[in-house]
Order: C-alpha cells, then structure tokens, then sequence
C-alpha cells in the first residue's frame, strides 16, 4: 500500500490544489486604476450600475449593494425584525447567519437540516414555530437551495417572513427560478472564495419597494438626504472598487459557473468509484452552483475520523476544508440562545462532512489529483 504523506511518503500533487482560487480579468485592474484616478471612491455610479446589473442577472425588481456579506445579512434582518421576536434558522450554517439576527434586536431559533440535501428541514420549521416568529432564514448552503416551495407555504401560513441567506448561491436556481428573485430578502457575499467575488462585498435582492427603501437607509446611517437621518443606520456601504470588480466578475459569471458545475460533475463519478462519501444531493427541481462541493463521510467504513482523513488528504496537497464543524447551538457566542435545541442530523453531519476544490481554476490534472488523493487515502483507512 503506498505511503501516506503525512506519514512521509511523496504527495499526490506536488504543489498545493486550493479550497478557493479567485479569478479576474485583465479589465479589473484598469477600471480600478480609472476609480482611483476619480476620486469618488465609495458608493457612486459604478456601485449603482453593479446592483443594476445583478438585479437584472438573477430576476429581481431591487438590489442594494453593500460592504460585506455579513451586512447585506444585518441589513435584511434590520427591515423586517422588531425587538425580542424570533427568527428560525438552520443550526448547520456559516454564524453569521444567526448573529445578525442578535444584532438587529431578535433571537434566532435553531432547526435541524436534511441529511442529503444538508439545508433546513421544513418539517422541524413547523415545530419551532411560536407567536414570537418573524421570519425564517433558509441558507442555500453550498450552493444547493433550500426546499422553498414548502418553506414560502410554512410562511404564507403564518404570516411570516423568507430571508434567504444566499451568499454561497450565485446562480442557484430552482425550477429555472434564480433564487435572487424571491420576493422578501435575498442575501448575498462576494467574499473570495464565492462564484462572484468583489474581495470584500455584499449585495440585497428583494421585490418590495418597501423593503428595499428601508435597506438604502440602514446601510448609509438612515439618511434621507445628506446628514439628515430619520431613521437609525450604520455605513455599510460597497466601495466604488468592490462594484468594478463585481462588474468584471459579471462579465465571466456564466462561464465560471459553468466551469464549476463541470467539475463538480467529474468529482461526483470519480467519488462514486471510491465509496465511503456522499455528495450533498441537489434539492428537487434545484440547479446546484456548487459554491463548495461537499461530502459526507461514511465513518462505519473507515477506521479514522472525518479530521483524520482531512488531515491526510491535505498532507497530499489537496485543499480541503470542513464547513461547518460546530452547530451554531453549541458556539460559546450563542450558546444562550440555542443551549435547548435538539438538533440530531445537525450533530451527526458536523462530524462527518468536509468539502473539496471545485473551483474554475482546476484543470484536468488537478481533478485526477484530488480524486488521486482521495482513493490513496480511502484505501489507507477503508476497513
């Protein structure tokens, strides 16, 4: 049997295969050197002429850019929420997704996932359901959208709600329905490892006017006109260069995802002939993006841990990661929150899920390699 790497023996890939592997056009660099000559740096015609563009790409009425993920997630939650109600989210996702629910004044309310599909289960949403519910946040997580045909019935019923956590979802659809054209909220990250990256960035969808008034005013300190505030905000909002750089990551979107859907295609028939590992299942009618191309390890056929075998596999060169290894129910900073929830597949999926490169930057070889890798070490610790 050959020699492990991190038991000394030789790599499969002589030179590190990335998690993550942003790309940009020759154009970025010149738009950005054009901004800087400018002067106007934050917030002007380009950031306009990005939500512009990306409202059109996905089918929705309105968008608001902002300066991060994370504010695009605080600026929704700050629309809809009112002190002390609560908001169900998924326990298996990025914290963000929860803490801004903190931060705009409610509780989150942590539900179980599927363990296929490995987003919320809409049947335990209907059990965490009280008088005190505002919203529900479904996480298109990965990549693979969450079942919203029952999640938009749960809400309709209860007058609720849909903010979508869609920052790993550039270009998901459901049912040839982007998920970026859901009515409420739909909230994206351009952070670098995402489809479209502006470094740091954020962007709102939404087809409320109402709602998307209220979005313009939280992200720049609720001014109606300069210095004149009438209602509470903070500065979240997109640097001209950020909106350059989503302009020129549009140009290429389409192929970059396609790209990305290629390779996960590869990853899945190679996987197949390993065994041991499920890869995250597309929702129904769902056109996965694959932000992140993830499995599932089945522990009962190996003799070592899920971070046992990460451990050798990135000892090979093959950048892995492992998204998401705590339940936000048992992170210290929420523990006050979700110390009650019991959340079964959530725990059991914590322990056994990793993801792998999926990226448009992968060539060929570099799929072998990693599917190299993944055998080499499967067969090492395979029972």
């Amino acid at each position: 049997m050959e020699k492990l790497a991190i038991q000394g023996g030789k790599p499969v890939s002589e030179k590190e295969i990335p998690i993550a592997k942003p790309l940009f056009i020759e154009e970025t660099v010149q738009d950005i050197v054009e901004v800087l000559k400018s002067g106007h740096l934050t917030q002007g015609s380009k950031t306009a002429e990005f939500e512009k563009e990306f409202r059109e790409k996905v089918g929705a009425k309105y968008a608001f850019a902002v300066s991060s993920g994370t504010a695009a997630l605080h600026a929704a939650f700050a629309t809809v929420l009112k002190p002390r109600v609560e908001v169900i989210v998924p326990n298996f996702t990025f914290i963000a997704t929860a803490s801004t629910v903190v931060f705009a004044g409610g509780r989150p309310v942590f539900a179980d996932i599927d363990e296929e599909t490995l987003t919320i289960d809409p049947e335990d949403v209907k059990e965490r359901i009280t008088p005190k519910t505002r919203a529900i946040a479904p996480v298109h997580i990965f990549g693979n959208a969450a079942g919203m045909k029952a999640l938009g019935e749960i809400a309709e019923d209860h007058g609720l709600y849909l903010v979508n956590d869609a920052a790993q979802a550039h270009g998901t659809t459901i049912n040839g329905r982007d998920v970026g054209a859901f009515d409420d909220l739909n909230c994206y990250s351009f952070y670098p490892t995402k489809t479209l990256t502006t470094s740091e960035g954020g962007l709102v969808t939404t087809n409320s006017k109402e709602l998307y008034d209220k979005g313009l005013l939280f992200r720049n300190h609720g001014q109606q006109t300069r210095y004149l505030s009438i209602s509470l905000g903070l500065n979240y909002r997109m640097t001209e260069i950020a909106a350059v750089i989503g302009l020129n990551q549009l140009k290429k979107f389409n192929e970059f995802l396609t790209l990305r859907k290629r390779n996960a295609k590869i990853l899945t028939e190679g996987i197949k002939r390993i065994g041991g590992f499920t890869p995250q299942k597309p929702g129904e009618g769902v056109d996965h993006s694959y932000s992140y191309y993830t499995v599932v390890m089945d522990l009962d056929q190996f003799k070592c841990s899920r971070d046992e075998f990460v451990n050798a596999l990135k000892a090979e060169n093959i950048g892995c990661m492992v998204y998401y290894p705590i339940p936000l129910s048992k992170q210290p900073a929420l523990k006050k929150y979700g110390s009650k929830a019991k959340c079964p597949v959530t725990e059991d999926i914590t322990k056994r899920v990793f993801s792998i490169p999926v990226h448009p930057s992968l060539s060929e070889e570099d799929l072998e390699k990693i599917l190299k890798a993944l055998k080499k070490v499967s067969r090492y610790f395979q029972k």
